[in-house]
């Protein structure tokens, strides 16, 4: 499938057209390029979070997510607890699933050791040359970078993130551009 035409007759990719929450990420949002050790935190947390659940939902308590995660701030969510996880846990903001909390607490310790390092890690497959896709179809749902990426994160202790996770963070956060060809939106590249 190809990218369609929104409520304003702009081409968008399908799955940005069906709920507002969806057009406003697609649009402004995902495949930009994140460089920051905080927005990579949040990307990588927000896409273990979904694991096994929708993008819709995660997004509809993203502001849950920034309250209880100090804005994904991994200097402060390095110093959670026992009493920060059972706070966490009672949160109905977020989505309540122990391993992915503690994740996400052990994943900020590992955010604060490599600093710019994990920018680093997340972006050595970037590639600006590589062609968008131009049906749905044609976007993979991991790649061999993605597969390699979640090796090395994995090998530095960051958890909950296999294959299929790092290629949504890589696209959320802009290593990989799958707006489709025809989609209205352009990504910004890093350094341009």
């Amino acid at each position: 499938m190809s990218a369609l035409p929104g409520a304003d007759g702009r081409l968008r990719c399908p799955w940005g057209l069906s709920t507002p929450e969806y057009v406003d990420y697609h649009d402004h949002e995902w495949g930009q390029p994140v460089t920051s050790v905080p927005g990579l935190y949040e990307r990588l947390t927000l896409e273990a979070f979904q694991s096994g659940l929708s993008w819709l939902t995660i997004l509809r308590k993203r502001a849950g997510f920034r309250a209880a995660f100090a804005g994904f701030d991994p200097e402060i969510v390095a110093a959670y607890g026992p009493v920060d996880v059972q706070r966490l846990m009672a949160d109905a903001g977020i989505v309540r699933n122990r391993a992915k909390i503690e994740a996400a607490i052990a994943n900020a310790r590992v955010a604060v050791d490599l600093g710019e390092d994990l920018v680093a890690l997340i972006w050595a497959d970037h590639d600006s040359s590589r062609p968008r896709p131009v049906r749905s179809e044609d976007v993979p749902a991991q790649t061999p970078a993605s597969v390699a990426l979640a090796k090395r994160l994995k090998q530095r202790g960051i958890r909950f993130c296999g294959p299929t996770t790092a290629y949504a963070t890589m696209q959320a956060a802009g290593v990989v551009d799958d707006h489709l060809a025809d989609c209205f939106v352009q990504v910004a590249r890093p350094g341009a």
